[in-house]
């Protein structure tokens, strides 16, 4: 018998498992959004090309950022398989120090007055290097949180992961406008800009020494005892999954990184914003995007994640063009565009509350690590590294300040439709559970309150000429008890029931002899007395 997951693990684990997980993503989105925030200084320095115009040397920075996003699903597919066969943490270590190094030695490179060609071609392959060990980060850091969760927790131990993604843009933002306002225009583009990209350094030093401490998950262990010959997914079967992730993510990449990440060079080259104005404005729709991630991710384990995402995205669909256009607004003042980007911000943080979890539900332990962090980084390399290139881009084309809107939209119309396949129960059961599984015909629907464990006992004297109750299989898919749904399988195994699914207690660690149960009436459900703990 396999013994449940939940049982291999400690309070103290799961917060290992959470803050080993969150660092590396920390560092992850804090380069991303320094260079975001530096782009226009970034430009200048590498970018800006004999006889080409600011907006040119823009597009190119902005090339240079979309194509390590196209390296990103590469970086899934090379460490996610490593992941899936060797472990999530040997493959966690790795990503975290090359992802690190990366990122410290864009702080290095001369620049194009100094170097010339090869200066932004550097900055570019060590941007290439960053998006391959960076594509290895998200499928083992939300496969390590959602895999150590408790039943009922998934959404909020993989809202962890995107919360830590708010708190990386936010540090950011925060740095970059801090130095900013210590240093002058001409301190900043000389030298300032190296700053936040050496701070990568110790941060990576700290999140090191965490992953270092921390566990293997417990359901790759078990994975990797189960026989090989047990495939539990066909790589046709993975790869529609992952284009079905990839069209439920659309939104939330295109929206995130229009409003949270190239919002301030928006501002700036469009709408002509001053630069700590628009940093200020940056920070201010990050935090909204922080402020609901966490309750977006506990209020998708109760009532599932299609309704929250699904709500999500229509908002984005319905408020985007009318949010836009208060920015724009030259008579709107600075605390209503403040209030703007929160609003925008938050509901982009509704979208990532859920998403990792989700993502984890998606496909079985054995593919994980690779299958989710595919389809997250495919969904990130089009519709976020390409956000700045595309919205700039046909600004430029087209003169529509609107562009971004629209961008926004357009995803969100795809996500909407591809979240409503979605299984509004997928929140209620185990990761390797099969959607809507059933065993057995028999549903039962009422309120229990949950003290040990509550058995169903469906009875047939005529197996057994009436002296004791044969108790045959029976899945309650919805009882309703103080701590939310709870579903119970129950496995006949000769004169003891083996309690394999449930909750509180109930937890496959326990046998329970019939005899326990009292007497059983036919067709009736009755309480088990105290579980038998087994040796």
């Amino acid at each position: 018998m396999t013994v449940p997951v939940d049982n291999l693990l400690s309070s103290a684990s799961r917060k290992r498992a959470l803050i080993a997980g969150s660092v590396g993503n920390f560092i992850e989105w804090y380069e991303f959004a320094v260079y975001g925030f530096l782009a226009t200084v970034i430009a200048q320095n590498f970018f800006r090309l004999d006889g080409e115009s600011a907006l040119t040397g823009l597009l190119l920075t902005y090339a240079s950022f979309a194509i390590a996003f196209f390296f990103r699903p590469l970086g899934a597919i090379i460490f996610g398989r490593m992941g899936d066969r060797i472990g999530r943490k040997p493959t966690l270590i790795f990503v975290l120090i090359m992802m690190t190094l990366a990122t410290a030695a864009i702080g290095l490179v001369p620049t194009y007055a100094q170097l010339g060609i090869l200066a932004p071609l550097i900055v570019t392959g060590l941007r290439i290097l960053q998006g391959l060990f960076a594509g290895g980060e998200y499928g083992g850091a939300v496969s390590l949180m959602t895999e150590f969760a408790p039943r009922g927790k998934r959404g909020l131990y993989g809202a962890w992961q995107s919360f830590t993604v708010a708190l990386g843009l936010l540090a950011g933002a925060g740095i970059v406008a801090l130095l900013s306002l210590l240093l002058s225009p001409e301190q900043m583009l000389s030298w300032g800009w190296r700053i936040p990209f050496f701070i990568a350094l110790p941060l990576g030093v700290i999140a090191l020494w965490l992953r270092v401490q921390m566990e293997e998950t417990p359901a790759f262990i078990q994975q990797q005892a189960k026989p090989v010959a047990k495939v539990d997914a066909s790589l046709g079967d993975t790869l529609k999954t992952i284009l079905l992730g990839v069209c439920r993510l659309m939104v939330w990449s295109a929206a995130g990184y229009t409003w949270l990440v190239i919002m301030p060079t928006y501002l700036q080259a469009s709408l002509h914003t001053g630069f700590n104005q628009a940093l200020l404005i940056a920070v201010i729709s990050n935090l909204g995007f922080a402020a609901t991630i966490i309750p977006a991710g506990m209020l998708s384990d109760r009532i599932g994640r299609r309704a929250v995402m699904v709500t999500a995205a229509v908002l984005l669909l319905v408020l985007s063009l009318p949010l836009l256009n208060l920015l724009q607004a030259e008579s709107v003042g600075l605390l209503l565009k403040a209030l703007v980007v929160f609003i925008a911000g938050g509901v982009v943080g509704l979208l990532a509350g859920p998403g990792p979890a989700m993502l984890a539900e998606m496909f079985p332990t054995r593919v994980r690590y690779t299958g989710l962090g595919l389809a997250y980084s495919l969904s990130n390399a089009v519709f976020s590294g390409c956000a700045g290139l595309i919205i700039t881009g046909l600004i430029k084309q087209t003169g529509n300040p609107d562009i971004p809107a629209w961008y926004v939209m357009a995803t969100a119309l795809v996500s909407i439709v591809a979240l409503m396949t979605l299984n509004k129960d997928d929140h209620l059961r185990l990761l390797d559970e099969p959607p809507a599984r059933q065993v057995g015909a028999s549903k039962l629907s009422g309120k229990f309150r949950l003290h040990k464990c509550y058995a169903a006992f469906f009875t047939d004297r005529s197996a057994n000429n009436g002296n004791k109750p044969a108790c045959l299989s029976l899945t309650l898919n919805r009882l309703q008890s103080e701590s939310g749904v709870v579903r119970f399988l129950f496995l006949r195994l000769s004169d003891e029931i083996l309690c394999q699914i449930g909750d509180d207690g109930c937890d496959g660690s326990h046998r329970f002899d019939h005899r326990d149960a009292g007497a059983c009436r036919n067709n009736t459900f009755v309480k088990i007395a105290q579980p038998h703990r087994l040796p």
